[in-house]
């Protein structure tokens, strides 16, 4: 793209009018570039639309997540080689829309300008910090080509302007409302018309703090036939440019880059963000799909361990999240359950059991992307149970459970919910394991958001299941509202209708 495409503008009255100096600034510095004719405008001229222009600077958008009490991840992609920045502010009543708005370089705080390249795919992350806790921010990433960092403050345009909240005070007692889901785009059902996804807007709807993202992010290993999908996703994914584009064509859906510009996420893996029930220590593919998921989601990068993706956040007194990578360190699904098999690895089992025994919070929530209980075996080519319930071939996960329930139990955990995906229905069960009559922990399941619908199955008897409720045969994501008090489950399906509900009260036994 010649530089002379990234600096554009319409009008030159009112606010407007800054952008439209701006441009003839950009011009005059990156002399020499031919104008480039745009539908609707008439031939030779110079000037795009500010959307248009906005789009070129910034195709994919932008996204939050792991936004913690005092931080938070901010993600974007150029289109080429660029410098960016990123500036952000407290939001207030009165100010908010007309700051968040304009196309001039407001109050705010701003990071370093960084450079994108190649190597990323022209992706950035950067971190905020010392961030007020609970509180409502803006932001907005600034780029200018490279051959203008130096006088980035005249030359850069702005995209547009995202919000986040921060998480609560781990001392304060707030309500938190937050949702969760996966599965998206696969088995043929991917990208089509005019939204994309329209069951993000109706999640937007919904008005979640954060939402967590359970895995399936794409489908790497299936095609996405063009009609009736949107072209761009007809191939298999092999490769890191591969699955990078699978990513490209996802942020493609207007819902989506809508969606991710309001809500910040909280995103982790399952399979197929590489290949179908793979086991990352064994998948020659794993390393380029873990790199493509970095790439594209706003994922701190832990400084000890690049590669970790299992990690915990604190919301206020009465939440602490923690979440599973049940990929990267498993052993093969085929191999029998038993001592020494493993869906978490020994580092992040250890990891989890003293963070859940340790947890102050009120309730203690375990995000798995694959379930505790319903079978998941269905790949004749990678045979073997694919998530934690022992399969009647005797493959799965249920040891290391086990393990994990017996510690939790021994040190009394109270008020303990996971939250899972992968099966593509709805699904709510009590877990009794003693057989008391008093649930000792309780599992949520949610998604797809767009894929095929999963046929529901009985859950495996161990750990004393009592199914809540279940069904199969639409697309849906969960909403959780958390109190000192209660912990509220709504499962709503594509239209925004709430088809199941469930309050699990603190400290005791449940009643609907």
């Amino acid at each position: 793209m010649r530089m002379c495409e990234r600096f554009v503008g319409v009008s030159y009255g009112g606010r407007a009018g800054v952008r439209g100096l701006r441009v003839l600034l950009a011009m005059l510095v990156f002399g020499g570039c031919t104008p480039t004719p745009r539908a609707g405008l008439p031939e030779g001229s110079p000037f795009l639309p500010v959307a248009e222009a906005q789009a070129l600077a910034l195709p994919q958008g932008i996204a939050s997540g792991d936004v913690t009490h005092e931080s938070a991840v901010i993600w974007a992609r150029t289109d080429g080689p660029a410098a960016l920045q990123v500036e952000w502010w407290p939001a207030s009543a009165g100010d908010v829309d007309d700051v968040a708005r304009s196309s001039t370089r407001g109050s705010g705080s701003r990071t370093s300008i960084q450079r994108t390249t190649s190597a990323d795919d022209f992706t950035a992350k950067v971190r905020l910090s010392e961030l007020r806790p609970d509180t409502v921010y803006r932001y907005r990433v600034w780029t200018a080509p490279l051959t203008a960092e130096e006088r980035f403050a005249q030359a850069a345009t702005p995209g547009d302007p995202g919000r986040f909240r921060t998480a609560p005070d781990p001392a304060t007692h707030r309500d938190v409302r937050f949702a969760w889901s996966g599965d998206l785009g696969g088995q043929g059902r991917c990208r089509q018309g005019v939204r994309g996804y329209p069951i993000l807007d109706r999640a937007l709807e919904a008005r979640p703090q954060f939402f967590l993202l359970l895995g399936d992010l794409i489908y790497g290993d299936e095609r996405c036939p063009s009609p009736p999908n949107d072209p761009g996703s007809d191939f298999v994914a092999g490769t890191l440019d591969e699955y990078r584009g699978k990513h490209r064509y996802q942020r493609g859906a207007p819902a989506l880059r809508q969606f991710l510009l309001e809500v910040p996420v909280w995103a982790m893996w399952d399979d197929h963000e590489v290949r179908n029930n793979f086991s990352g220590p064994f998948d020659p593919q794993m390393p380029a799909g873990r790199q493509a998921l970095f790439d594209y989601w706003p994922i701190r990068v832990n400084e000890e361990d690049p590669t970790r993706l299992y990690r915990s956040v604190r919301y206020g007194a009465g939440l602490e999240l923690f979440i599973l990578d049940t990929r990267q360190y498993r052993s093969r699904n085929q191999d029998s359950d038993g001592s020494g098999k493993t869906l978490l690895g020994s580092a992040q089992l250890a990891w989890l059991i003293d963070g859940v025994t340790r947890s102050t919070a009120t309730w203690k929530v375990i995000a798995t992307s694959v379930p505790l209980s319903y079978p998941t075996k269905r790949s004749r080519a990678v045979p073997g149970n694919d998530g934690w319930a022992r399969g009647v071939d005797g493959t799965g996960f249920e040891t290391e459970l086990t393990e994990i329930v017996q510690a939790l139990r021994a040190k009394t955990v109270r008020n303990l919910v996971w939250l899972a995906g992968d099966v593509h229905y709805v699904q709510g069960a009590a877990y009794d394991p003693d057989g008391d009559g008093k649930p000792d922990f309780h599992e949520f399941i949610a998604g797809p958001l767009s894929a095929y619908h999963g046929r529901v199955a009985d859950p495996h008897p161990a750990f004393g299941p009592t199914r809540l409720f279940a069904e199969s045969g639409f697309d849906n994501f969960g909403v959780v509202t958390v109190t000192d008090a209660a912990f509220r489950v709504e499962l709503v399906d594509a239209d925004g209708r709430v088809r199941y509900q469930y309050t699990v009260r603190a400290e005791e036994s449940v009643a609907p």
